[in-house]
């Protein structure tokens, strides 16, 4: 399989910014979590039209200038204080982005093919920019169409973490989108104010223990160069029926007297799993975290056109130990109350925290789990003209201080007989474990399941 780049091409803002606009913007607490101070690279792969003579990248090229000056520090450099290194963005002129122009021959049903067998095959690692982490502050935003030979195409995209997250990523998609299809500028007017709206406290205070679940190692590096330890990683799927989810969530509802959301028991049963396929220390101290949007929560609540980064990072603590003797609905029981205790105050706390802590080096230690559900995002959105995607899936190996992410992602849109009785699990680990790993999903599937309820 071959790709090949045939041009980049420097896309600038339809209309430059204004004398006004010239300025360095801070970015919100929320922003500068160390965990975000990555590029975060994603596929989008598109149907297209079957034949047609229109190129999908100089539809993209035009829309994309045309939405650039409404979200202008996309297009601007990250620089980070030589105080504090908490990040602002510089937006100054000129500002662009770079688009990467290509093509393939390889027919896109393969790609979809290749998407569900080899997640972590280096075809689709050419999918999209790979800037180094110097690179992609000075350019926080960059893009590669790529066409295949049958008419449809991917939109490979490399955002820094730090500006967004998902649904500000998908946000301003969507109104590239809508330029493409010739509606105008975005739907909402987009907001900033991020050190009004998510800046700390005077004085800051904390509300929540977060000593019990972070600590400082001076550095706050939390990942390493793309390696489990000295393990090369190992990315694979695994299909969840909905059956078996829905009997897992009955099952442990009758134990536990109370409901779990399919993410809390099936969280529970993958954390347990890699665990014991890791055969850790029981008194090694693990980690489950995972994002939580706070938007329904915060006070004041943030406007609908707010499009940083908009999730806590939520934990949950045990040893290793306690892991693998509880029951596993004591194990969602405890994800379930962490999500019950995402308040205001925990995310005032959270900010809190830190302004607090920033230049001691915040880590959630080294046995972190992350886990994220991309399965109700709004990925239909996204249209340039040729409807949304078919499928979408993370490039990036590397999520909220884990090397180990989990990711909950719908099936393509072309795999109906898939896509209707369940969905699929995107897991990262070591390569040398994940064999018992796929024992302990292949036990998830079968009737005769051993769950330790």
């Amino acid at each position: 399989m071959v790709i090949d780049v045939l041009e980049t091409i420097v896309i600038s803002p339809s209309a430059p910014p204004v004398p006004s606009e010239i300025r360095p913007l801070p970015l919100s607490h929320l922003d500068n979590d160390v965990n975000l101070r990555i590029p975060f690279r994603t596929l989008r792969v598109f149907a297209g039209v079957d034949g047609s003579s229109v190129d999908p990248t100089t539809t993209f090229a035009s829309a994309l200038s045309q939405s650039l000056p409404f979200f202008l520090p996309l297009a601007s450099p990250l620089i980070p204080s030589p105080s504090t290194s908490l990040l602002h963005s510089h937006v100054s002129s000129p500002t662009n982005v770079l688009l990467h122009r290509a093509a393939s021959s390889v027919p896109l049903l393969a790609l979809l093919r290749l998407l569900d067998s080899e997640p972590g095959s280096p075809f689709l690692d050419c999918l999209a920019p790979d800037p180094s982490p110097v690179e992609a502050l000075a350019r926080p935003l960059a893009f590669q169409v790529t066409r295949f030979a049958c008419g449809g195409f991917t939109l490979g995209m490399c955002v820094h973490h730090a500006l967004c997250d998902g649904a500000g990523a998908t946000q301003f998609l969507a109104a590239v989108g809508r330029a493409a299809r010739g509606l105008g500028g975005p739907a909402v007017e987009p907001v900033w104010d991020r050190e009004v709206l998510l800046g700390p406290r005077s004085p800051p205070r904390l509300g929540h223990p977060f000593h019990d679940f972070l600590a400082f190692d001076g550095k706050g590096l939390p990942y390493d160069d793309g390696r489990i330890g000295n393990i090369p990683p190992a990315r694979e799927f695994f299909h969840v029926s909905n059956t078996r989810l829905e009997q897992l969530r009955t099952a442990m509802a009758a134990m536990a007297g109370s409901s779990f959301t399919g993410f809390e028991a099936l969280g529970a049963y993958i954390w347990r799993a890699r665990v014991i396929a890791k055969g850790l220390d029981c008194r090694e101290r693990v980690t489950f975290v995972y994002s939580m949007s706070i938007k329904m929560v915060a006070k004041p609540e943030l406007p609908d056109g707010y499009w940083g980064n908009t999730c806590v990072p939520v934990y949950v603590c045990l040893l290793a130990g306690e892991l693998l003797g509880n029951p596993l609905w004591e194990t969602a029981m405890l994800i379930k109350k962490s999500k019950q205790g995402v308040t205001n105050e925990y995310v005032r706390s959270f900010i809190d925290f830190q302004e607090m802590n920033y230049t001691k080096g915040i880590t959630a230690g080294k046995e972190v789990s992350g886990f994220t559900d991309w399965r109700r995002l709004s990925h239909h959105e996204v249209d340039f003209g040729w409807g949304g995607p078919v499928a979408v899936s993370p490039l990036t190996w590397r999520l909220l201080g884990s090397n180990e992410p989990s990711f909950f992602l719908p099936y393509a849109e072309t795999g109906v007989e898939k896509k209707d009785c369940g969905f699929r699990v995107l897991v990262c680990l070591p390569e040398d474990v994940i064999a018992v790993f796929r024992e302990e999903m292949a036990m998830f599937e079968q009737s005769t399941f051993r769950w330790r309820l």
